[in-house]
């Protein structure tokens, strides 16, 4: 089964909350929806699911148009960031609840129930209730309640936000291969562009309500449309300097600036913002082309064994993603270096004019 958004549209109280959106995902797809907090996850799944109609456009099924189709008149399931389970049933009886409503016969329910749960890896508790279930074990029964139905459209709403770092790693790698077997459309909504790439498949990038780019996971990471679409898929967000090109050079500022190379040579002069990911910010040079930095720290947050430093000069701030521990004093001098042949290049109205040849390059 397809599913297709036609020029989609969501308004509620003059707000806008899903604005024009046009979105095709194919049979046996796994689709992520990428956006921070408002940007429209959460209402484009209520869309896709029947729980809310839009303002305008179409919804189309296997080319069916099912705009006004309730959600009970869809085959769709859903799982929530809540642990929403029934807390005086069985995890069995939990589980089984949507085929019994179907009226699904009672052979292929227990059948069905075990096989979603040896999946899951709690078969062994089918017969606990969820109160005495860790949280994991409770998102467990809520996904495989959702995975039972045997849906054509499975709908995940940041469904490991409540889960800690060790058991969203397990969940990660296990919904890959879950849906490696299956041939409906899930689809996986998240704040977290390491997450996205985690799940890879295909991601579509929100930002208030307005979708800015789908496609492969890998390749919207590494090649952004849009400066706002390179600024959602990077946590934290990708570092934009003001620079303009200039009989041959690329320059920054009066102090900071260098030779186009054989990457940067087709930019024509003018003013544009050159983009640097955080995680290509180094504290020693690693290629030949690096670009010195002196700049001041503010801020070094570290977690877990990455240190986040935030720097500024009176020309630029900027974030950098170290691996290891670092530990610095505020307004320390350091010198940073990036990457001159990593450098994203955006023109005036955000849109990307060049890529890296070394974008596929984490």
């Amino acid at each position: 089964m397809s599913l297709t958004l036609e020029d989609v549209s969501r308004r509620v109280g003059g707000q806008t909350h899903v604005d024009r959106v046009s979105l095709t995902l194919e049979p046996g797809s796994f689709n992520v929806l990428l956006g921070r907090t408002l940007a429209g996850k959460t209402s484009l799944m209520r869309l896709m699911a029947g729980l809310d109609q839009p303002s305008e456009g179409r919804i189309l099924m296997q080319g069916e148009d099912v705009t006004g189709r309730q959600v009970r008149q869809r085959n769709v399931s859903m799982v929530y960031q809540q642990f929403i389970n029934y807390p005086n049933h069985s995890v069995y009886a939990n589980i089984a609840s949507p085929l019994k409503i179907a009226g699904v016969g009672r052979q292929e329910v227990d059948r069905r129930v075990r096989e979603v749960a040896e999946m899951l890896h709690i078969e062994h508790l089918l017969e606990r209730t969820p109160l005495e279930l860790s949280g994991g074990q409770q998102q467990r029964t809520a996904m495989a309640r959702a995975l039972v139905k045997d849906a054509d459209l499975i709908l995940f709403d940041e469904p490991l936000v409540n889960l800690d770092y060790k058991l969203r790693e397990e969940f990660r790698e296990e919904l890959r291969t879950l849906f490696e077997r299956r041939d409906c459309i899930a689809v996986y909504a998240t704040t977290e562009p390491a997450e996205a790439l985690a799940l890879g498949g295909y991601t579509a990038v929100l930002h208030q309500g307005r979708l800015l780019q789908y496609g492969p996971t890998a390749e919207v990471y590494h090649r952004p449309a849009t400066l706002t679409a390179a600024e959602m898929f990077s946590e934290p967000p990708i570092n934009v300097l003001e620079g303009r090109v200039r009989e041959g050079e690329v320059s920054f500022d009066s102090e900071v600036h260098f030779a186009l190379d054989n990457d940067l040579a087709g930019l024509a002069d003018g003013d544009y913002r050159f983009g640097v990911r955080p995680s290509h910010l180094a504290m020693t040079p690693r290629a030949d082309d690096d670009l010195a930095l002196d700049v001041a720290v503010e801020l070094a947050e570290i977690s877990g064994s990455e240190t986040f430093l935030h720097v500024r000069n009176e020309h630029v701030a900027l974030v950098a993603h170290l691996p290891g521990v670092h530990a610095f004093g505020v307004d320390e001098a350091i010198r940073l270096y990036f990457p001159v042949h990593r450098l994203y290049v955006f023109d005036g109205e955000g849109a990307t004019v060049h890529v890296p040849r070394s974008a596929g390059a984490r």
